[in-house]
């Protein structure tokens, strides 16, 4: 096992740079959500990093056992990230249109809506269990659960800023998070081609 300073320091910065869809979905939420309780915030935060740490070990143990079959599946993981991003960012940018009163006629995100913005912010994170295929279980798992703590500290600070930001911009807040969940699904999808 190589447990050493390159290791979670890449660990950590494989954590960041996957977090950074979470975080943006975890401001949209604090964005349309700006009465959101503390015991609320770590639930979501603590969802996300589930996902975020499931999603590369699942990668790793289809990389290590059927690797054959996942490779076609690959492929349409932009597609996929593009079409859970657009419709949720669609549906917030619905309702942020729709609402009349500048209040918020869509309520807040329920434990459906989470799971599914959960599976899109961390699909892409499948791949990363190519880039740790040399690994072991033990480092895999480590790995994993270094992108998890990461993911969930950040989505904490995303939830904050959202709340923040939500009080001062409470009627335009859904056509803002619906905006940007719709522009990073567009960006993980373009990538794709290039």
């Amino acid at each position: 096992m190589n447990f050493g300073f390159s290791f979670f320091f890449n660990s950590t910065m494989l954590g960041v740079g996957l977090a950074m869809d979470a975080f943006s979905v975890a401001l949209a939420n604090g964005l349309n959500e700006p009465n959101m309780l503390k015991g609320k915030m770590v639930c979501v935060a603590g969802i996300f990093s589930l996902f975020q740490f499931a999603m590369p070990m699942v990668g790793w143990i289809c990389v290590s056992t059927i690797a054959q079959y996942f490779t076609a599946f690959e492929k349409r993981i932009p597609w996929m990230a593009f079409a859970l991003r657009g419709f949720i960012g669609g549906k917030m940018l619905y309702g942020g249109i729709k609402s009349k009163d500048g209040g918020y006629e869509k309520p807040p995100v329920g434990i459906a809506g989470l799971l599914i913005q959960s599976v899109a912010t961390s699909i892409d994170a499948l791949s990363v269990g190519f880039t740790i295929a040399e690994y072991n279980f033990v480092e895999a798992l480590a790995a994993c659960l270094l992108i998890g703590i990461v993911t969930f500290f950040i989505c904490l600070a995303g939830i904050a800023i959202g709340k923040k930001a939500g009080v001062r911009f409470a009627g335009k807040a859904g056509i803002l998070g619906g905006a940007i969940l719709i522009f990073i699904g567009l960006e993980i999808f373009l990538k794709s081609f290039f």
